[in-house]
């Protein structure tokens, strides 16, 4: 069972994904990039491209999803360095400042507040979100495309495309691709029909969000609904 909440810090959700019988499901891109816990581990989710499996037996998770482009600053390394990773904070961190922010999740009586409370903490010391990128998602998730998105923030497709980098862990095109993903699926599960789905989220046709269903899910989009992926 998954369930979630808005979160404290702006743009984040706190979440936690419990398995049931269904097994282990995959985590499908988002565009986000998430701080995890489970089973006294404590890691950093980068940017995915593509259906990520969680290894080892089933269990529960626990983690805050930041805004997507946010994270970065937050942690202090550009996103495409941590995309399709799965890593520990001293990877990241010094060795002190990780076995800290280990120790304080192992001592919460709630993991999910002592992630959120990190986050926090973490978003006092870095510089403000870049309001630009956080305008480009809109955009985007708007169905513009990226040259039209470009010339609205004023901005070359170029640099733009270094920003996204270092921002979403790859370029505004990817971003976009993933960003109508999401908005097909929110529409199919809504039980809107796949052909109207398909129109609506910005897709030619059916067989193209068939396409990029198989691509970025790993399955057909039937059967991705059936197991909830997501």
């Amino acid at each position: 069972m998954y369930v979630e909440r808005a979160s404290r810090l702006a743009g984040a959700v706190v979440w936690a994904n419990t398995p049931d019988a269904a097994g282990v499901r995959p985590v499908l891109p988002d565009g986000c990039m998430d701080l995890m816990w489970s089973g006294g581990r404590l890691l950093v989710a980068g940017p995915d491209t593509r259906p990520h499996v969680p290894e080892g037996p089933a269990r529960p998770w626990t983690g805050i999803r930041f805004f997507p482009g946010t994270a970065p600053a937050l942690l202090g390394v550009p996103a495409h360095e941590l995309r399709d990773l799965r890593v520990e904070p001293a990877d990241l961190w010094p060795a002190a400042k990780a076995r800290r922010l280990h120790d304080r999740v192992t001592a919460a009586a709630a993991p999910a507040r002592a992630l959120e409370d990190i986050a926090l903490d973490l978003a006092a010391q870095a510089a403000d979100p870049d309001p630009l990128l956080r305008r480009l998602v809109r955009c985007l998730d708007e169905g513009r495309p990226v040259s039209a998105a470009a010339a609205e923030l004023g901005i070359g497709e170029r640099r733009l495309h270094r920003r996204c980098l270092a921002a979403f862990g790859y370029g505004p095109k990817t971003l976009a691709r993933i960003l109508r993903f999401r908005r097909a699926l929110a529409l199919a599960r809504s039980g809107t029909p796949f052909a109207e789905t398909a129109i609506r989220a910005g897709y030619a046709d059916q067989p193209h969000l068939a396409r990029e269903v198989r691509q970025l899910a790993g399955m057909p989009l039937g059967e991705l609904l059936g197991r909830g992926g997501g």
